[in-house]
């Protein structure tokens, strides 16, 4: 299948590009930039000249910043294009909303995507605490985001989520690997002075069966990322670490088993699963991280920081 890739940033270049040229079910067709453009493949700088001169591609696999995405997710969708979603899915939970509604009116797949999720160990850790009653979660997500977002001034404006987009990462491991439903009670959010966004940020969670769930966020940590969860259950600990690729429980490392069904890596699964939704006609909206982070930006006590400069 045909698909054609809209906005070409380091997320793309770094992650969906290889992902889509390593995949036996895609052909990267065309793309979409004001200002990249991609060896040997036919680059459009307007994307209503894409929808209208290129009728043989038929999913769009949209990766531009979370503000301006659903203008280009509904001009899509009517046209009758499969839309694939970089996280977070939009500027608002209305939009992902109203784009829902939208695919299934107009008969095609909506894939809000998570790409953490699809790291390694994921699935291992969801399993063994499926017959776990838990005592404690604790999620620290913590990176220089200099090396991530070097420049990137549209993470600090309305809508760029600030330390809730690589927060939101952790945000959608977790949703996933606990059986119960959480929701928000408190959160603190510290603001730089110059900025609109927060740079970091400390959550705690309401869990039905009476666990702790707690979170810390910093987007100012020097050297290597902590991208961990740990949580206390009442037959050991679970610890994931470097954001869901590696699992120990009680201390002692997981190894993974080998499948030949699936897809390695993150973003290969990601493609993988949005081939199968646009065969089955099926769409796959979870939204359940990015209500969170709502609910964080409602909830949310502000604490004005210093200035941050990149």
């Amino acid at each position: 299948m045909e698909i054609a890739l809209v906005g070409i940033g380091k997320i793309a270049l770094d992650s969906h590009v290889p992902a889509i040229n390593g995949s036996p079910d895609w052909t990267l067709a065309a793309t979409v930039s004001r200002s990249n453009t991609i060896q040997g493949i036919t680059a459009y700088t307007d994307f209503s000249e894409l929808l209208e001169t290129r009728t043989d591609i038929r999913t769009v696999s949209l990766c531009m910043p979370p503000a301006p995405r659903f203008a280009y997710a509904e001009a899509a969708i009517k046209a009758g294009r499969h839309v694939m979603l970089e996280k977070p899915p939009g500027g608002t939970l209305s939009e992902c909303h109203t784009l829902q509604a939208m695919a299934q009116h107009h008969g095609v797949s909506l894939y809000t995507t998570w790409h953490s999720r699809e790291a390694t160990m994921v699935p291992n850790a969801k399993a063994w605490l499926a017959t776990r009653t838990l005592r404690s979660v604790h999620m620290e997500w913590k990176e220089d985001v200099r090396q991530w977002h070097p420049g990137q001034d549209w993470i600090w404006e309305p809508g760029g989520m600030g330390v809730f987009d690589m927060g939101i990462n952790g945000l959608s491991i977790l949703t996933e690997i606990l059986c119960e439903p959480i929701h928000l009670k408190a959160a603190r959010l510290l603001v730089p002075e110059n900025k609109q966004m927060p740079i970091a940020g400390s959550l705690d969670f309401f869990h039905p069966d009476g666990a702790d769930v707690s979170v810390e966020l910093d987007w100012a940590q020097k050297g290597p990322p902590t991208w961990a969860i740990t949580v206390e259950t009442n037959d050991g600990t679970l610890q994931l670490s470097q954001g869901g690729a590696k699992l120990a429980l009680n201390g002692e490392p997981v190894a993974l088993e080998s499948s030949d069904d699936d897809a390695v890596g993150e973003y290969p699964r990601l493609y993988q699963k949005m081939a199968k939704l646009v065969q089955a006609g099926q769409s796959d909206i979870d939204l359940s991280p990015m209500r969170h982070v709502a609910d964080a930006f409602t909830l949310g006590h502000r604490e004005t920081v210093a200035p941050f400069f990149d």
